[in-house]
């Protein structure tokens, strides 16, 4: 349900909610948070809340250290797992400069603009979200150890899967917070775990990626556990992916899906700093169904994009390069601009891969474009793109790859 600025205050109102966290997340996804008293929230909506953005990475220094949160009223969620009496809710925010002027590194308003100017083309996108995590015991002292939860495999069940409550309550809470969960299964790593929800509109996909972690992590030390996001928690066993479903609505959708498709493919590599933003994020590719060549196919999990076996509305393409570590709104925002890219532009999609990529010779591999094999290529990559350059802020792009 989406609440108007009257609806909140009345739900706030009524359901004895004392806390009120206006949220919002730094240029690399990391979640932040600011709490306020139901007195304060009339000042929040019409004039926004001040914070010291100077400790926050790239959002400024102590010379220009105010910033302001606006919440978004239609972002109203029950923190599910905090006291009965005495609620705390959650609304997501915008961030401006105090004379009103949107702050260029609030990557969430990056994907709002890119939905608008989609919107304005003639598009909608859709994207689902499917994030892999692992369960890590804790010590005596409740720091993580890397000692897995359990030593199953893929689909596995219990007893030799041992967190399979563990996802049934994030599954729950998600439900309770209005995200709508739609499998959740063990991986195939030791106690690596995935839970996969219904596809949305882009900026609802985008929070509810944010809304997933925080559950999960929530969940995972509400049972004494650690869970970890990371692309390679584990050296030699699957690392974690943030695999993106993507859909496009137009006039023509069967043809336009094959065109954003194309899109992307063409993108992808001067995107890459974005999607796998950290040294581990290179340690996944090219194993474990982690893709490493610029390809497509049906079904074929050894491509970097497939097309699943779905009809009608869930006909949809998946991006399998991406972990979580990604900051959603940046990686939903590049995909926009890339499909819009390849639409608008008639891209045809390159000859199918109905091959298994992991398996293939070096003269067959020869023949594909290969994903950057280190950050600092991806950063180069980025730096060099016009395209990036177009849709990242000059300042974003700085905090990633230096000038």
């Amino acid at each position: 349900m989406k609440y108007s600025k009257e609806e909140v205050m009345q739900y706030v109102e009524e359901e004895d909610v004392k806390f009120i966290r206006l949220a919002f997340c730094d240029v690399f996804g990391k979640q932040k948070n600011i709490s306020i008293m139901p007195k304060e929230l009339p000042r929040a909506f019409e004039y926004g809340i001040a914070f010291d953005a100077s400790a926050i990475t790239g959002f400024g220094d102590e010379t220009h250290s105010d910033l302001l949160l606006h919440p978004d009223s239609e972002t109203l969620a029950l923190l599910p797992w905090r006291p009965e009496h005495g609620k705390v809710v959650r609304m997501f925010t915008r961030i401006t400069y105090p004379d009103g002027r949107p702050f260029e590194c609030d990557t969430r308003s990056l994907l709002k603009k890119a939905v608008e100017d989609a919107k304005k083309a003639g598009y909608s996108f859709s994207f689902g979200a499917e994030q892999e995590f692992y369960l890590f015991t804790l010590d005596e002292n409740g720091k993580p150890t890397k000692n897995p939860y359990d030593d199953a495999g893929y689909m596995d069940l219990a007893p030799d899967d041992r967190g399979e409550n563990i996802r049934r309550e994030i599954c729950l809470t998600l439900e309770q917070m209005g995200i709508r969960p739609e499998s959740s299964h063990h991986e195939e790593g030791p106690g690596q775990n995935e839970v996969d929800f219904r596809y949305s509109d882009a900026l609802s996909a985008a929070d509810n990626v944010m809304t997933f972690q925080t559950v999960v992590k929530t969940s995972a030390r509400r049972n004494g556990l650690f869970a970890d996001f990371g692309p390679k928690p584990l050296e030699g066993k699957p690392g974690n992916g943030f695999h993106i479903n993507m859909s496009v609505k137009s006039g023509n959708s069967a043809e336009d899906l094959c065109r954003m498709i194309a899109g992307v493919l063409e993108k992808v590599c001067e995107m890459t700093a974005f999607l796998n933003p950290t040294e581990d994020s290179y340690q996944r590719f090219g194993n474990c169904k982690a893709p490493a060549y610029v390809s497509w196919s049906s079904e074929n999990r050894s491509q970097l994009v497939r097309i699943p076996a779905a009809i009608d509305e869930y006909r949809r393409a998946e991006l399998r390069s991406p972990d979580p570590t990604a900051n959603p709104y940046l990686a939903f925002t590049l995909m926009i601009y890339a499909g819009l890219y390849g639409i608008e532009n008639k891209l045809e999609l390159p000859i199918v891969a109905d091959i298994n990529l992991f398996k293939a010779d070096e003269e067959t591999l020869r023949k594909f474009k290969r994903l950057p094999r280190t950050f600092e290529e991806a950063c180069k990559l980025a730096l060099g793109s016009e395209f990036i350059r177009q849709h990242i802020p000059a300042a974003v792009l700085d905090i990633y790859c230096g000038k």
